[in-house]
């Protein structure tokens, strides 16, 4: 969404800017999330809920707008429209920026729009928090980035807590006030011209709301920024920082002005405002009686009214060269490094992803190592069949542990989806700063349980095997956080997710061919067989450990003394051959790609329709 702007213009003029909305009207299907659109009804039978009725309204630079209104008047769908976050093709009327057509992939330049979720890391000071998202918005490198957030967290009061962590949720941190002035700063490091806020008091006492308020009238008053924002009951005092008034009822407007106005046509319609009620609050008490024609001639006349007090401001034009897609300000692999080191230290600083998985990798080798003591130097047809338990059950641990990342993805994605809809950075570069993170935290946790296990079960007394073995250990916890991370791109929820992950864990373990051998599974389930991601690395194990030159020679199952198989041999009868020592391995590293690709499509196709 592109402002009208000239590449040659005063900071005066590029920082002033009126959005209005005319003959705005917005409609969705009644049964938009009900199941029979889930599964590709036909929904043309009900008819169209229009959420927002010829709306005509503006915000002007220099001052505070308010959208006003009971529950489900609109206000926060009207905000997402004048805030480009509800495409425009799926909308009539027109939404302008100093009068001209709002160009929707360059609006984000020049505005910040706060959500009504704290959609922060918790685990990152707000110090932290604020210059992460300063080098991803600016170009002008580290220093600049430091300055502008010197400058915003005085703006903000935020100097006192800039070394506290941000919080939320079970941990603490700072308090509710200071995370939503955290939110606002997030999205002004860049020093939009706009500021829209959906809900900025919601949640807070009413001296925490008064202090966000606040630092927003002085943003408004040093800075001449249009602020535009929804509000459900505030008090006196909050009451007083606004300029103007967008009064709401079931999509339409029944007041656009200033709240002297609003008190006016209250006293024209007989109602009496008590000493104790605030004008607003008793208004959208009584916002029926409030005649819909007179509203409607009210706001027409208003917004022609506006229209000549606003000739004075300059109209800025849009180049069509600048109708160009989003540019970025850093280049992908500075992306990747910024987000490198803010993914390190999240997972560094999150006890239940770091230090669990440290601890758990060991206590769960050792505690392994301990019941399975020494089973690899015995022979003999039941120390066979523990050791393959021993390889199952491994596996089946390795593969299970990372699900508990789960909830940590889906809360980035919600980070992710608000940055990169705002033009912060590129989603490949998210994923492959995520990758590169997660390859050494998973190699020590794979070293650790390994070196806890190998020597005490009485493995194969090589180095080399031992190493073999850890790098399928390796490969298998990527496997797991690859698929962890494709599914948290797909699924909606942690309980959606933690369902289907574990359905699908369960289904590959059934067809490992640990079980039921390939030959027994029915030939239309064969393909799960391939597709597990438990037949690759026990498979792999068992090359390990009886195949080779060792293996040749190596007594597995004997009688009277007179050995019957060898580990070669048996391999033979388990379909294995040598050569799958490796081939195993490209196949596990083809998964790991794979998905990690189609954790990317699938977050792409997220944040392009979120953006588009």
């Amino acid at each position: 969404m592109g402002l009208p702007m000239k590449r040659t213009i005063s900071v005066d003029q590029r920082s002033h800017y009126r959005i209005e909305a005319r003959n705005l009207c917005y409609k969705i299907s009644e049964s938009f999330d009900g199941l029979n659109w889930l599964c590709g009804g036909d929904n043309s039978k009900r008819g169209p809920k229009f959420i927002l009725k010829n709306v005509n309204c503006e915000a002007r630079a220099g001052e505070i707008t308010a959208i006003a209104g009971p529950s489900g008047a609109g206000k926060t769908t009207l905000l997402e429209i004048l805030g480009g976050n509800i495409p425009l093709k799926k909308i009539s009327g027109q939404v302008l920026v100093n009068d001209q057509h709002m160009l929707e992939k360059m609006f984000p330049r020049i505005s910040g729009y706060v959500t009504q979720d704290d959609a922060l890391f918790p685990f990152l000071t707000v110090e932290e928090t604020l210059m992460y998202s300063a080098l991803l918005r600016l170009a002008g490198g580290r220093k600049e980035a430091e300055s502008r957030v010197k400058k915003l967290m005085k703006d903000l009061g935020l100097e006192h807590v800039a070394p506290s962590r941000v919080g939320g949720g079970s941990n603490r941190g700072i308090s509710g006030g200071e995370r939503r002035r955290v939110s606002i700063g997030v999205e002004l490091v860049h020093d939009p011209a706009v500021i829209l806020i959906d809900e900025p008091t919601s949640g807070l006492d009413s001296v925490s709301a008064l202090h966000v308020m606040s630092v927003l009238r002085r943003m408004v008053i040093s800075q001449g920024k249009t602020v535009l924002l929804t509000i459900h009951q505030p008090g006196f005092r909050i009451l007083e920082l606004f300029d103007r008034l967008i009064l709401l009822s079931s999509g339409v407007v029944m007041h656009n002005g200033s709240l002297d106005h609003l008190e006016e046509r209250l006293k024209l319609a007989n109602h009496q405002i008590p000493h104790h009620v605030n004008v607003l609050e008793f208004a959208i008490d009584v916002v029926d009686s409030l005649a819909m024609h007179t509203s409607e001639t009210f706001n027409r006349l208003h917004y022609l009214q506006n229209r000549v007090e606003n000739q004075t401001m300059r109209v800025l034009r849009l180049n069509k060269t600048d109708e160009e897609p989003v540019s970025y300000q850093n280049s992908r692999s500075k992306e990747i490094v910024i987000l490198g080191q803010r993914f390190f230290k999240n997972t560094f600083r999150t006890k239940q992803l770091f230090a669990t998985r440290v601890i758990q990798a060991m206590v769960a080798g050792l505690v392994l190592g301990t019941i399975f003591f020494k089973t690899g130097n015995n022979n003999g047809k039941t120390a066979l069949q523990t050791r393959l338990g021993f390889f199952a059950f491994s596996l089946t641990f390795l593969l299970s542990s990372t699900t508990e990342g789960l909830p940590i993805f889906l809360r980035e994605r919600m980070i992710l989806m608000r940055e990169t809809s705002r033009g912060a950075y590129r989603v490949s570069s998210y994923v492959l700063a995520n990758t590169l993170i997660f390859l050494p935290f998973l190699m020590m946790v794979s070293l650790l349980f390994a070196a806890s296990v190998y020597w005490l079960v009485g493995f194969k007394n090589e180095v080399f095997g031992f190493l073999y073995f850890s790098l399928v250990v390796w490969m298998v916890v990527l496997m797991s956080n690859s698929f962890v991370a494709c599914f948290s791109a797909l699924v909606p929820n942690f309980i959606t997710g933690n369902s289907v992950i574990a359905g699908l864990m369960g289904s590959f373990f059934l067809f490992s061919g640990y079980f039921i051998s390939k030959k027994n599974i029915p030939n239309y389930w064969i393909f799960v067989h391939y597709l597990s991601l438990f037949k690759y690395p026990f498979e792999c194990f068992l090359i390990n450990e009886y195949g080779g030159e060792q293996g040749k020679g190596r007594c597995i199952e004997s009688k009277q003394g007179v050995c019957t198989t060898y580990g070669e041999m048996f391999l033979r009868q388990q379909g294995l051959k040598q050569s799958q020592k490796w081939s195993n391995l490209a196949v596990m590293l083809g998964f790991i790609v794979g998905y990690r690709i189609l954790s990317f499509v699938i977050l792409w196709y997220r944040c392009n329709r979120t953006r588009s």
